[in-house]
């Protein structure tokens, strides 16, 4: 079993970014109260199921310095469908979208410091 110290220079960063929609323009997703945080396939569950244009996504990047944050938030964008991203500095850890401080934005051209 392996162990990660945690340093105290690791600083909190989020990544904004919205998730398209598939060729027929809508993302299904069940909420289900029960299975909070965890991915459900549709076909396992009888929870409601919402049905969205987009899915707007913050998530949270921990990081000793802002390369090694957008490092890893382009690993999450290229595993993802989105095209863009904001990254945040964000010392409350909230999961409020826009909250925090902008340093940056990903686009088609790599990273825009803000």
């Amino acid at each position: 079993m392996r162990f990660q110290v945690c340093n105290a220079d690791v600083m909190a960063y989020f990544l904004e970014y919205t998730v398209p929609t598939d060729a027929d323009g809508s993302i299904a997703f069940p909420v289900s109260e029960q299975e909070r945080g965890y991915t459900v396939p549709l076909t396992q569950t009888d929870a409601e199921v919402v049905q969205s244009e987009e899915l707007p996504v913050r998530t949270s990047i921990l990081g000793s310095s802002i390369a090694e944050a957008k490092a890893e938030a382009e690993e999450i964008l290229r595993h993802s469908k989105a095209e863009t991203g904001l990254l945040y500095d964000d010392p409350s850890d909230s999961t409020q979208t826009g909250s925090g401080e902008l340093v940056a934005k990903f686009g088609q051209s790599g990273w825009e410091e803000q």
